[in-house]
């Protein structure tokens, strides 16, 4: 017991004295995961609202498999992009490999399916309750996609928090394309495995405590995303209850 709390002890003196090496492992998972979510966010957002509007042939079997992707196991992820750069796989030719890239490919290939399937069920509930009267109004799927996404824009900044969440916590993808090189692709989850094996437990508790909080801190915003969009259509209600 009096081990863990020195452990305990030295990893808040880590993370209030600054150390180096967990802030620096700290500031590259949190590079490594917020460019996988820009990147995977863009294309998440449009093919979710895409899918949400339009209407085709093997659209239910789409949704089963996007649904599906969900779970997505990370160290699945992690195996396919490992071959697909591998250098006798079909991109080994750009040498990404045990990079920063590998990982930001590998996170942004498990964020995709969730930011596609969350904004798809956002844009898709809003477009029964006022899609009838933009379709009347003569707007095509692109932009009655466009137009909902905006008016339904709070709860699709709840959607980005979760997708950094998803990445920001995810070990087995980087773990494998990265290889958890110290200095280089060392990031806070695969430290903190590292760590722990190692028998380091102050910079394996400081980097948990720094990621607990992370989490603390994306699931507050949450909160407060929702809160200021209850607001929003409080304040929508009683200004067309003051026009009627």
């Amino acid at each position: 017991m009096q081990s863990f709390r020195d452990s305990i002890a030295t990893a808040w003196q880590l993370i209030a004295g600054a150390d180096p090496t967990l802030w620096a492992i700290v500031a590259r998972s949190l590079g490594v995961s917020a460019t996988a979510c820009l990147l995977a966010c863009v294309l998440g957002l449009l093919a979710g609202g895409w899918i949400a509007v339009s209407r085709f042939p093997g659209r239910g079997l789409l949704l089963t498999v996007l649904n599906t992707l969900l779970a997505l196991p990370s160290v699945v992820v992690g195996l396919v992009v490992y071959l697909l750069l591998s250098r006798s796989g079909p991109l080994g030719f750009l040498g990404w490999l045990f990079t920063f890239k590998a990982m930001v490919l590998a996170q942004a290939v498990l964020v995709v399916p969730v930011c596609t399937a969350l904004t798809r069920q956002v844009v898709e509930d809003a477009e029964r309750a006022h899609g009838e009267q933009l379709r009347s109004l003569g707007a095509g799927p692109w932009l009655r996609a466009l137009l909902i996404a905006w008016d339904e824009r709070y709860a699709l900044l709840t959607v980005l928090l979760a997708c950094f969440g998803r990445a920001v916590s995810e070990v087995g993808a980087v773990m494998i394309v990265g290889g958890n090189i110290d200095g280089f692709t060392r990031v806070m989850t695969t430290a903190i495995a590292l760590e722990t094996s190692k028998g380091d437990l102050p910079l394996a508790l400081g980097l948990g405590i720094v990621l607990l909080g992370v989490v603390l801190l994306l699931n507050a915003l949450i909160a407060l995303v929702a809160r200021w969009r209850g607001a929003a259509l409080d304040r929508a209600g009683a200004l067309q209850g003051a026009a009627s």
